[in-house]
């Protein structure tokens, strides 16, 4: 577990003089050269036709600003992409098209193959570039985790939730929905990891110390998932410096897209002229190039971005003790025990313990036990004589779950143990009791 002893989560201050270093290189004057093309090509097509309601939602999309969050961008370049790819797929082509032998439809049938090959290639730069910076960021903060069981729960708990992510999207899938159903699902699931983040970092009372004594998470690093997303926080000095040739891509993929589907729409009354498939080609050339050049600039930028700084670096020195593991004490004739009232399934309960007590080799009871609504009890683990035990449980029933330390079996010693539960997902109650309670 590396120390945050003395660090602080980045500043926007601090990320704007680190993004100094880092300039974006300026999109290519061909991008809004070709984008107004597109756009204005796109607009000729509706001259005799209106649009289906379909072609007005992707038309007032096209006609809005682009998303200001850059996470929302890349999903919306990839949404665009996907849609693009779909379109241009033989199967998907007019019928006229996909029937016609014409030397000139031949000849579009292999540019536009040429066009689907260069959209797979960029979206798979994007999807790479998404799952690379996702493990980043997860395996930088659980370098300041502790490396004992509680960080292989928060592994555990992260792969079941995208398990759980993905069986959603597949489900969805599935059903017959839409590329478009589909993203708006996965940005959802994105703002709900977003959300959760907040939540955690906000916490207060019971909550946050249990989250930060217990569970092991560093005060430091619920402060930077707080504050990360601020709208004047440090992301936004991202946005502010690498938003805007973003932004333009976004739009031009857009335009593109909208070209398409309306030419598909009108085929037969209006084929495809030689000019309007150069357009499309010089665009979509333009487009991917310059997309995977941002992504390649961008992917060197976060790799080195910090996430925390020395306190005397941001201006303020404030540390924190940070005590992982509770020292307590077990008089003769009693016992110990910890309350978590679970609300949710699959919230997960831990421990792990051992005994201090010199050279005399002692032991004491422990037990883990369920309550019901109704004040029906269950013995989840029988009780056993242990030294030191470490293990968790993940719980499938709503309600009371109480780990029990029992000394009363003991006349003369009493027993110290270095001591950690944790609950996640879980409200926590805990106390001393005579054998009598």
């Amino acid at each position: 577990m590396a120390s945050t002893e003395g660090l602080v989560p980045i500043t926007r201050n601090f990320l704007a003089s680190y993004y100094d270093k880092y300039p974006a290189p300026p999109l290519s004057d061909d991008v809004s050269r070709l984008s107004s093309q597109i756009r204005s090509l796109a607009n000729d097509l509706l001259l005799d036709s209106p649009p289906s309601q379909e072609e007005s939602l992707l038309i007032e999309e096209a006609d809005r600003q682009p998303p200001h969050k850059i996470d929302e961008n890349m999903w919306k370049n990839r949404e665009h992409m996907e849609e693009i790819i779909f379109l241009l797929k033989r199967s998907h082509w007019p019928a006229t098209l996909q029937q016609s032998s014409a030397p000139e439809d031949v000849e579009l049938a292999n540019v536009l193959g040429k066009l689907s090959e260069k959209f797979e290639k960029t979206l798979n730069t994007l999807k790479s570039f998404q799952a690379v910076n996702s493990d980043r960021i997860f395996n930088t903060v659980m370098t300041y985790m502790p490396q004992d069981f509680r960080g292989a729960l928060i592994r555990q708990q992260r792969e079941r939730s995208e398990r759980n992510k993905q069986a959603e999207v597949d489900a969805l899938v599935n059903s017959g929905a839409s590329i478009r159903d589909r993203y708006s699902l996965m940005w959802k699931q994105q703002m709900d990891r977003r959300r959760q983040l907040a939540q955690l970092g906000s916490a207060t009372g019971v909550y946050k110390t249990l989250v930060k004594y217990l569970v092991g998470v560093p005060q430091v690093l619920l402060d930077f998932v707080r504050q990360i997303n601020d709208d004047d926080g440090p992301m936004e000095e991202q946005r502010h410096r690498y938003g805007p040739p973003l932004y333009s891509l976004t739009a031009m993929v857009i335009f593109i897209r909208l070209f398409l589907f309306l030419s598909w729409g009108r085929f037969d009354a209006n084929k495809l002229k030689r000019h309007q498939v150069a357009i499309l080609e010089q665009a979509v050339d333009v487009y991917t190039s310059e997309f995977e050049s941002f992504i390649k600039f961008i992917s060197g930028v976060f790799a080195n971005s910090p996430f925390f700084i020395s306190a005397e670096a941001a201006g303020a020195l404030e540390t924190r003790k940070n005590d992982e593991y509770k020292e307590i004490t077990i008089p003769a004739g009693k016992n110990f025990e910890v309350s978590f009232s679970v609300d949710s399934v699959n919230s997960y309960i831990a421990w792990d313990f051992s005994v201090v007590q010199g050279k005399i080799s002692t032991d004491i009871g422990f037990s883990l036990e369920y309550t019901n609504e109704s004040g029906e009890k269950t013995l989840i683990l029988p009780y056993r004589r242990h030294e030191s035990d470490q293990g968790n449980f993940c719980t499938v029933l709503v309600g009371n779950y109480k780990l029990l330390w029992d000394n009363t079996y003991s006349t003369f010693f009493k027993k110290f143990y270095v001591i950690l539960f944790s609950g996640i997902g879980s409200a926590l109650q805990s106390g001393l009791h005579s054998s009598s309670g």
